[in-house]
């Protein structure tokens, strides 16, 4: 399962740490859905029911627009499923932050999204997991792998042991690092639904994470864990609803054995502690200061650089000319308000 996760780039950087080649080869940049980079808070401990950040097609909003067009957007965790008939969401009487990847096409609540294609990526830094003990639980943050050869200690490559000149995710070998430099995203799958009341008023998008079966190095951890979409490509696969069908789309789907992970403070049990000591790694057989990983000593160095506002900004593949002369991001969910089908 994966019930709390930790976002702390600022909308800017998410923007950058998002870029992705289109079909002409250009390194593109996601804009924000307009005012959604104003409802996104940063945070190192968000819980089901927040508001957090989501990758997805802009041709969900606008249907003339570029195939490949993302476009980041803001949605409350837990799905609410457009056919919902109360007044408030809150009176939903099930958990629907997870949606097991075997249970998509057999549960109507996710069987109709997953049809219509409305695939989203829910963005993070890691997401947190609880390992049950005799007495107690015992949090860990588990994330991608820092460093460019994809090692949890960026010592073991010549590239990694220069991580602060060079991309660390996304840069292709032999090019100018021009994207991002900072944390590497953890992208997970979801589907996304959006509801509006039945007497009329906002309509409130939301999401929901897929879960599979753990893999091999966190089923000590947990039984599950969010799908992960691990590369450029299975993100485009997956929000490529257009061409990439419900049935292909299942395929990406699987247990990776990529992420890496560390204890963390009990300080991340209460949803309300909101710091970067969430995230710090911590001794489970020591009261001495413990010896960190490549990637928690990265992790720490990130965040020591200040608050998100405060960070160096890397360079760009797209001007900001180009920028502004593409189309703004408005508009509802195309077929919002299309009901579906009840059986």
């Amino acid at each position: 399962m994966c019930g709390r996760t930790a976002c702390t780039l600022a909308p800017d950087e998410l923007s950058r740490a998002s870029s992705y080649r289109d079909r002409g080869g250009r390194r593109r940049q996601p804009r924000w859905r307009d005012g959604d980079a104003d409802k996104y808070k940063p945070s190192y401990n968000r819980s089901p029911q927040s508001m957090s950040p989501v990758l997805l097609s802009q041709q969900h909003f606008d249907k003339d627009a570029p195939v490949d067009e993302r476009v980041l957007a803001v949605m409350r965790w837990g799905l609410v499923p457009a056919w919902f008939k109360q007044d408030d969401p809150s009176k939903m009487h099930y958990s629907t932050s997870n949606c097991r990847s075997e249970n998509i096409l057999e549960k109507k609540t996710y069987k109709y999204p997953m049809n219509k294609g409305q695939r989203c990526v829910i963005l993070a830094d890691g997401f947190y997991e609880w390992k049950r003990q005799e007495k107690q639980k015992q949090p860990f943050f588990i994330y991608f792998p820092q460093g460019s050869s994809g090692s949890s200690d960026p010592a073991t490559s010549k590239k990694a042991r220069s991580a602060e000149k060079v991309s660390l995710d996304m840069t292709e070998e032999g090019e100018a690092p021009c994207e991002w430099t900072g944390w590497r995203l953890l992208t997970m799958a979801g589907l996304f639904d959006c509801w509006t009341p039945p007497e009329g008023g906002e309509p409130l998008y939301t999401y929901t994470v897929i879960t599979v079966d753990a893999s091999p190095n966190l089923q000590d951890i947990h039984g599950r864990m969010p799908a992960i979409l691990e590369g450029e490509e299975e993100v485009r696969r997956w929000l490529d609803f257009g061409k990439v069908k419900s049935q292909d789309a299942l395929k990406l789907l699987q247990s990776k054995n990529t992420l890496t992970f560390h204890p963390v403070s009990s300080l991340v049990n209460n949803s309300r502690n909101n710091s970067p000591e969430c995230l710090q790694l911590v001794d489970l057989n020591s009261k001495k200061e413990p010896k960190p990983t490549g990637s928690s000593k990265m992790m720490m160095s990130w965040l020591k650089n200040g608050s998100p506002s405060k960070r160096k900004k890397s360079n760009t593949c797209e001007s900001e000319e180009e920028t502004k002369k593409r189309p703004k991001s408005t508009g509802a969910l195309q077929g919002a308000n299309k009901k579906p089908r009840i059986h």
